[in-house]
C-alpha cells in the first residue's frame, strides 16, 4: 500500500485551487462584501465555507470522476433550482442589509476573532457546493489533472484534495487581508452601495439560474 503521495501533486493541488477560488462568481462577491463589512476574519470565514466546499467537491470527485459527476449532472436542475433560490435570498437580505461596518473597533484592538463571524462558514459552504457551474467545473479539471501529474492511489488523491483546499483557502485569507487593508477608507454611504451592488448580483445571478431552468421546462 502507498503511503508517500507524489509530491508534484500538492503543487499542481495548490494552483488549481487558486483557480477555483478566483474567479468572481457569487461567493466571491458575498466574501468580499463581508470582508469590507467585518475586516479580515469576517472575509476568511466566509472563505471557509467556500473551501470546504472545494473541498468537498474534490473529494467526490477524486472517489470516482464518471460515477459521481453523472449523478451531479443527472440531479442538476434539483442542485440549481436549490442553488438560485438560495443566492436570491441571500442577495434580498443583503441589499436590505444596514450599511454597518461593525468591527472598525474590533479590528483596531484585535477583539474580532472568526468565531464572531463562524455563522458565515456554512453560508457559503451551501452556496459553493449548490453551484453547478463550479462543481462540474471542479470535476472536469480534476479530471484533467493526469495530464500534469498521475494520481494513482487513495493517498495521492487525498494529497490532491488537501492541496486543493490549501490553495483555496491561500486564495481567501489573501483576498481578506487585502480588503482588510483598505476597508478604513469605506464610509457607511460606501458600505451601502457595496451591499447594493452585491445583493442585486447575487439576486441576478440567482435569477439566471431559476430562468434558465424555466425557459428549458418550457420548451420541453
Amino acid at each position: 500500500m502507498q503511503l508517500v503521495p507524489n509530491l508534484f501533486i500538492i503543487p499542481v493541488g495548490i494552483v488549481i485551487g487558486v483557480l477555483v477560488a478566483a474567479p468572481v462568481g457569487p461567493v466571491n462577491v458575498l466574501c468580499i462584501q463581508r470582508a469590507i463589512e467585518r475586516g479580515f476574519w469576517g472575509g476568511v470565514a466566509a472563505g471557509i465555507g467556500a473551501t470546504l466546499g472545494d473541498g468537498l467537491i474534490a473529494l467526490f470527485a477524486s472517489l470516482g470522476v464518471g460515477a459521481i459527476s453523472g449523478a451531479i449532472e443527472y440531479h442538476r436542475q434539483t442542485i440549481q433550482i436549490v442553488g438560485g433560490l438560495a443566492l436570491v435570498l441571500v442577495g434580498i437580505k443583503l441589499y436590505l442589509a444596514p450599511p454597518i461596518i461593525a468591527t472598525v473597533e474590533a479590528e483596531i484592538d484585535g477583539s474580532a476573532t472568526l468565531r464572531d463571524y463562524a455563522w458565515d462558514i456554512p453560508k457559503t459552504f451551501f452556496l459553493t457546493i449548490t453551484n453547478p457551474a463550479a462543481v462540474l467545473g471542479l470535476f472536469a479539471i480534476f479530471g484533467g489533472v493526469s495530464t500534469f501529474v498521475d494520481v494513482d492511489s487513495v493517498v495521492d488523491a487525498l494529497t490532491m484534495v488537501a492541496a486543493i483546499m490549501g490553495g483555496s483557502l491561500m486564495w481567501w485569507l489573501g483576498l481578506s487581508h487585502l480588503i482588510g487593508r483598505l476597508r478604513h477608507r469605506f464610509s457607511p454611504v460606501h458600505l451601502a452601495y457595496t451591499n447594493l451592488v452585491a445583493g442585486a448580483l447575487l439576486i441576478v445571478i440567482g435569477g439566471l439560474l431559476i430562468g434558465e431552468l424555466a425557459v428549458a421546462w418550457l420548451q420541453a
